[in-house]
Protein backbone atom coordinates (compact mmCIF):
# COMPACT_ATOMS: atom_id res chain seq x y z
CA UNK A 1 0.00 0.00 0.00
CA UNK A 2 2.71 2.86 0.53
CA UNK A 3 4.50 1.54 -2.43
CA UNK A 4 1.27 2.10 -4.10
CA UNK A 5 1.42 5.71 -2.16
CA UNK A 6 4.73 6.83 -3.06
CA UNK A 7 4.19 5.57 -6.66
CA UNK A 8 0.73 7.79 -7.30
CA UNK A 9 2.52 10.82 -5.46
CA UNK A 10 5.49 10.66 -7.61
CA UNK A 11 3.54 10.14 -10.78
CA UNK A 12 1.38 13.19 -9.06
CA UNK A 13 4.34 15.41 -9.44
CA UNK A 14 5.40 14.77 -12.35
CA UNK A 15 2.06 16.64 -13.68
CA UNK A 16 2.22 19.19 -11.40
CA UNK A 17 1.08 22.78 -12.76
CA UNK A 18 2.74 25.89 -11.95
CA UNK A 19 -0.18 27.53 -10.20
CA UNK A 20 -1.06 26.32 -6.94
CA UNK A 21 -4.80 24.66 -7.21
CA UNK A 22 -7.47 27.21 -5.73
CA UNK A 23 -5.07 30.18 -6.59
CA UNK A 24 -7.25 33.16 -7.66
CA UNK A 25 -4.68 32.57 -10.64
CA UNK A 26 -5.60 28.83 -11.15
CA UNK A 27 -9.44 29.76 -11.21
CA UNK A 28 -8.53 32.29 -13.40
CA UNK A 29 -6.83 29.85 -15.82
CA UNK A 30 -9.20 27.06 -15.34
CA UNK A 31 -12.30 29.80 -16.09
CA UNK A 32 -10.59 29.99 -19.11
CA UNK A 33 -10.53 26.51 -20.55
CA UNK A 34 -13.72 25.03 -22.01
CA UNK A 35 -15.67 23.25 -19.81
CA UNK A 36 -15.69 20.22 -22.47
CA UNK A 37 -11.86 19.61 -21.28
CA UNK A 38 -11.87 19.79 -17.68
CA UNK A 39 -11.75 16.06 -15.81
CA UNK A 40 -13.76 15.14 -13.05
CA UNK A 41 -11.22 16.25 -10.38
CA UNK A 42 -10.56 19.79 -12.35
CA UNK A 43 -14.78 20.32 -11.40
CA UNK A 44 -14.29 19.50 -8.62
CA UNK A 45 -11.66 21.24 -7.54
CA UNK A 46 -13.00 24.86 -9.18
CA UNK A 47 -16.52 24.26 -7.73
CA UNK A 48 -14.41 23.58 -3.62
CA UNK A 49 -11.73 25.89 -4.47
CA UNK A 50 -13.16 28.74 -7.27
CA UNK A 51 -16.89 28.67 -6.43
CA UNK A 52 -17.60 27.84 -2.91
CA UNK A 53 -13.96 29.36 -1.40
CA UNK A 54 -12.77 26.41 0.21
CA UNK A 55 -8.88 27.12 1.97
CA UNK A 56 -6.73 24.96 0.39
CA UNK A 57 -4.16 25.85 2.93
CA UNK A 58 -6.52 24.57 6.02
CA UNK A 59 -7.46 21.06 3.96
CA UNK A 60 -3.75 20.51 4.23
CA UNK A 61 -3.67 21.24 7.72
CA UNK A 62 -6.36 18.94 8.30
CA UNK A 63 -4.86 16.45 6.09
CA UNK A 64 -1.77 16.50 8.08
CA UNK A 65 -3.58 15.62 11.63
CA UNK A 66 -4.89 12.30 9.91
CA UNK A 67 -2.61 9.72 10.63
CA UNK A 68 -0.77 8.71 7.17
CA UNK A 69 -2.00 5.28 7.16
CA UNK A 70 -5.69 6.73 6.74
CA UNK A 71 -5.00 8.52 3.89
CA UNK A 72 -6.70 7.64 0.51
CA UNK A 73 -4.63 7.20 -2.42
CA UNK A 74 -6.59 10.15 -3.76
CA UNK A 75 -6.04 12.23 -0.52
CA UNK A 76 -1.81 10.87 -0.65
CA UNK A 77 -2.07 12.20 -4.62
CA UNK A 78 -3.77 16.01 -4.02
CA UNK A 79 -1.73 16.63 -1.27
CA UNK A 80 1.67 16.10 -2.85
CA UNK A 81 0.24 18.55 -5.67
CA UNK A 82 -1.59 20.91 -3.05
CA UNK A 83 0.23 21.19 0.12
CA UNK A 84 3.79 20.25 -1.29
CA UNK A 85 4.23 21.03 -4.91
CA UNK A 86 1.84 23.94 -4.73
CA UNK A 87 3.07 25.55 -1.22
CA UNK A 88 6.60 25.42 -3.31
CA UNK A 89 5.03 27.33 -6.01
CA UNK A 90 3.25 30.04 -4.06
CA UNK A 91 6.45 30.54 -1.58
CA UNK A 92 8.42 30.83 -5.02
CA UNK A 93 6.02 33.13 -6.53
CA UNK A 94 5.42 35.83 -3.67
CA UNK A 95 8.87 36.08 -3.83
Amino acid sequence: MKMRIAGIIMVSLLFVACDRIGSESWCEKQSQISKTEWTLEDAGNYTKYCVLGMDSEKWCEKLENKPKGDWTANEAAEYAENCIVGRDNNSEQNQ
